[in-house]
């Protein structure tokens, strides 16, 4: 009985883990996000697929579990990497209501770091990650974290920017850094990353304030230091100061 928690990265297989591969390749069943196991049911389509839609995260882990019971090798997947917002941590609490289960979790590319590559270089000093999903934290909180992380000088990766239902809280978490940076400081934002329509852009904070995103992209802000070089943008780590 083993279950594998698995990171698909950003979603195109060149950008999956060689790991993650064998990990799907050796399990029975694959359980997951309806458009997680999507991105891989044509690979896998040999295998047995089962899936959920958004907010029955804990359902998944019980399914995943009971067919771990039954004897078989079972993996639940993960856009990005599964202990980076994944369900890494949820699956190691279910999985304590029953008898011991062998878990492993298989890494895969987070979105800060596969979305930082598309724009270059902005994630070379110190940042913080935050979701501007209020779904399972509060909004007041959230806040609180990015106020400290701009005061701190901190590089500042946004995921979950935006939705239907939270069509401002980009707009509102500038205005949040804006009172420790200007507005000139150096953005940038990736949609689609690692998927068709991939897409890159740097812009100044002043303007990033104003732009409209989506559930699919992932916003970069830069600190003090960071700078646009030619289209990229780029951190400074300080190298040329040692």
């Amino acid at each position: 009985m083993k279950i594998y928690v698995v990171g698909l990265g950003p979603g195109e297989w060149k950008q999956m883990t060689q790991r993650a591969m064998e990990a799907l390749e050796e399990c029975d069943v694959i359980t997951g996000y309806d458009v997680y196991v999507d991105l891989i049911r044509e690979r896998f389509q040999h295998k047995k697929l089962i899936s959920t839609p958004m907010k029955k995260e804990a359902e998944r882990c019980h399914i995943a579990i009971a067919e771990a019971l039954k004897g078989q090798t079972v993996a639940m997947v993960c856009s990005g990497d599964a202990g980076v917002y994944g369900m890494a941590g949820l699956m190691y609490e279910v999985a304590q209501q029953y008898e011991p289960i062998e878990i492993e979790v298989v890494s895969g590319i987070t979105a800060a770091c596969s979305g930082a590559a598309v724009l270059g270089a902005p994630l070379i000093h110190d940042f913080a990650v935050i979701s501007l999903s209020d779904l399972l934290t509060p909004w007041e909180l959230i806040e609180k974290r990015i106020d400290c992380a701009a005061m701190a000088d901190f590089v500042i990766c946004f995921y979950n920017p935006s939705s239907i239902k939270r069509q401002d809280y980009l707009k509102k978490a500038c205005g949040i850094v804006l009172k420790h940076r200007g507005e000139g400081t150096m953005c940038g934002f990736v949609k689609n990353i690692g998927r068709e329509g991939e897409t890159g852009t740097v812009l100044a904070l002043g303007a990033l304030k104003d732009t409209r995103v989506d559930m699919f992209t992932t916003v970069f802000i830069g600190n003090s230091q960071t700078r646009k070089i030619g289209e990229k943008l780029v951190t400074p780590r300080g190298y040329h100061n040692v």
